[in-house]
């Protein structure tokens, strides 16, 4: 994303309340992008599909008054690079360490929302000793539940019907209908799980789209999806999460964390987001906040 424009990284930044800059760093073979600020323990936060760093804007001023807050465009994401492999979320949680480590700390908290949350998932997992909580927004990490998803639903079948799993997963076409157009992308996602569709105002909308419209990034996007099967063969390898885990969810999926995450980890409580859907931290901030402050605090 160029730093140049009202969409800049740097500019967004410096638009938030607190004293939060834009940095990258070259760690395990990928340049990543971060925005940090605040003081005390490091609170690692990683964005979700289709967005950004900037998906946190609204709670990152509180929780820079209690912790260092590093909110991380991951690898294929934003102003991160985009190489051509590495997306299984193992490779991915390995960017995140190496980070944390390229920045001095033994351990973080960590926090994340739909992809992001399965790269945390992966971090408390094959870091164990790095990470001391883990906090999970909306998403667990994908298992081989995801091949029962129906191509073609029954009229019975709750939604949302999960088309775009299989789009992605389609080589050498979403660039070439979508490069240029993403913010079509962005609107359906958030008109499909808004509650309030004014929680994401149109600018926020055009940093997501800005981020997304070239081929190289819809490319990258695309290979989180297409990793999944790696993913799920790593998963079955996985014990349980060790480290204390906060599951945050609305209605339905909140239910089913309540019963996954406990076969999960030996430490778990999951709390409900009520008035939201998949964008929770956007649309109900103050309670993501009050979650994680008393959760990492």
């Amino acid at each position: 994303m160029s730093t140049n424009t009202p969409f800049g990284d740097q500019e967004l930044a410096a638009s938030l309340d607190g004293d939060f800059t834009s940095e990258h760093a070259d760690v395990n073979g990928v340049r990543l992008h971060y925005v940090a600020g605040g003081q005390g323990e490091p609170l690692m936060l990683l964005p979700g599909w289709p967005e950004t760093w900037w998906e946190y804007r609204k709670i990152m001023p509180s929780l820079a008054k209690r912790f260092r807050v590093i909110a991380v465009d991951i690898r294929g994401m934003g102003s991160s690079s985009k190489p051509e492999s590495g997306y299984d979320k193992k490779s991915m949680a390995g960017d995140i360490h190496a980070l944390a480590v390229h920045l001095g700390y033994q351990r973080i908290n960590i926090a994340g929302h739909g992809i992001g949350s399965m790269v945390a998932f992966s971090h408390a997992l094959n870091h164990p000793s790095a990470t001391a909580k883990l906090a999970m927004l909306n998403t667990t990490h994908i298992d081989e539940n995801y091949h029962e998803f129906r191509i073609m639903p029954r009229p019975t079948d709750p939604g949302p019907h999960r088309w775009w799993l299989a789009f992605n997963l389609v080589p050498d076409f979403p660039e070439k209908i979508l490069a240029g157009r993403y913010r079509h992308m962005v609107d359906y996602m958030f008109g499909l799980s808004l509650v309030n569709p004014d929680a994401i105002a149109s600018r926020d909308r055009d940093v997501y789209a800005r981020a997304y419209d070239s081929p190289e990034a819809i490319r990258a996007s695309q290979a989180w999806f297409q990793a999944y099967q790696q993913d799920i063969d790593d998963f079955r390898g996985y014990g349980k999460v060790t480290v204390p885990m906060l599951g945050l969810a609305y209605g339905g999926f909140f239910e089913y964390m309540q019963k996954v995450l406990p076969t999960q980890g030996t430490d778990v409580r999951v709390s409900e987001i009520k008035d939201t859907r998949n964008y929770l931290v956007e649309e109900q901030p103050e309670a993501v906040i009050s979650e994680l402050i008393e959760f990492f605090g």
